[in-house]
């Protein structure tokens, strides 16, 4: 890898409202010890390895959840935590991080990155960082990490590549679309031009600066009129609340995706737990402190907090978690509909949230 200055940005201000009733608002997934004891959120630092300097970590989270995450990475400076007043999805927090970088050195490199996601290979990880970097370093592009496809998955998104490359070379990107129905996954896949959409990316902080002034000024103007006056903070809440994918990255003609095959998942909800920790012969996994006791009982998911027996019999496709004096039960399939839980608990019992 060449000398660039190179920085990594943390996400870690989701509410990860799938993950409920584990997941809170004061304790959300991204903090969750889902991984043998380690958070989520600890797990992406690591991950890093040697890529990075502590001092040269960022993490974008609320204020809310600022304190918490101090607490999780206590070895990075304090002044790498940045606090948003108020939630306005993921371009302004990337234009955040990049006024911050750039302030450091224009011409470095840096990377963002979600603070939920399960990736097992650390070398392989780090392997296509390096090419990832070396990238953005040398050319004025937007660098993301597609996800070879294993099945026709809906609950992420897509990016359709160019096919004039070959293997793990970067490639043009065509458009980025939106979770697919069954059918229309089903003709990704056929097609053999799509990657899931990761979410990661690395960019040089002047490039993705020029891209924002290009495709979404308000956004950037919002976050320049803070720097200048010193708090950020004090004037979050003035940009557009848009996922940075389509205030920059649908309209930009610059954007490369890099292919990937090591493992990834982003723990979209509970049942993706399975492919992540593994499960027993019948399909069955259990989860945090749970105990499981399964007696004809198949492909099921537990969670529990603390150390507590879970007992199934007869029963198939369940979801079930115990947390902080909450169960949820649920048919597996319909997990991702835990939000409607959610938001009827808005009204009804705040405290739960």
């Amino acid at each position: 890898m060449s000398s660039t200055e190179f920085f990594s940005v943390l996400l870690a201000g989701g509410s990860g409202t799938r993950f409920w009733p584990a997941s809170r608002r004061s304790h959300p997934k991204q903090l969750l010890q889902l991984l043998d004891g380690q958070s989520l959120l600890r797990a992406t630092l690591q991950r890093q390895g040697e890529l990075v300097d502590p001092d040269h970590v960022m993490v974008l989270t609320s204020q809310a959840l600022s304190a918490s995450c101090q607490a999780e990475l206590g070895e990075l400076p304090p002044s790498n935590f940045f606090a948003e007043p108020v939630g306005r999805n993921t371009a302004a927090s990337v234009a955040w991080a990049a006024v911050e970088v750039a302030r450091r050195d224009p011409k470095a490199v840096f990377a963002v990155l979600p603070a939920d996601h399960v990736i097992p290979d650390d070398e392989s990880y780090r392997a296509s960082m390096r090419a990832a970097i070396e990238l953005a370093a040398k050319e004025d592009v937007l660098v993301t990490f597609g996800i070879k496809p294993t099945y026709p998955a809906t609950g992420y998104g897509y990016i359709e590549a160019d096919t004039t490359g070959a293997g793990d070379e970067p490639l043009e990107v065509v458009r980025f679309v939106e979770k697919p129905e069954q059918a229309r996954a089903e003709e990704f896949i056929s097609a053999g031009t799509f990657l899931w959409n990761s979410g990661m990316f690395v960019w040089r902080a002047e490039v993705i600066l020029e891209a924002f002034r290009a495709h979404a000024p308000e956004i950037l103007q919002a976050i320049e009129r803070g720097a200048d006056a010193g708090d950020v903070a004090a004037h979050f809440a003035e940009a557009p609340a848009l996922p940075v994918d389509q205030a920059i990255l649908e309209r930009a003609d610059n954007v490369r995706v890099l292919p990937i095959s090591w493992p990834w998942s982003d723990l979209g909800a509970w049942p993706s737990l399975p492919e992540v920790l593994g499960a027993d012969e019948d399909g069955n996994c259990a989860a945090g402190g749970a105990k499981l006791l399964a007696e004809d009982s198949r492909d099921c998911t537990v969670f529990s907090e603390g150390e507590e027996h879970v007992a199934l019999l007869g029963v198939e496709g369940l979801v079930v978690v115990r947390s902080a004096g909450v169960t949820l039960v649920c048919p597996a399939d319909r997990a991702q509909e835990v939000r409607r839980i959610v938001d009827r608990l808005g009204d009804e019992a705040p405290e739960l949230l």
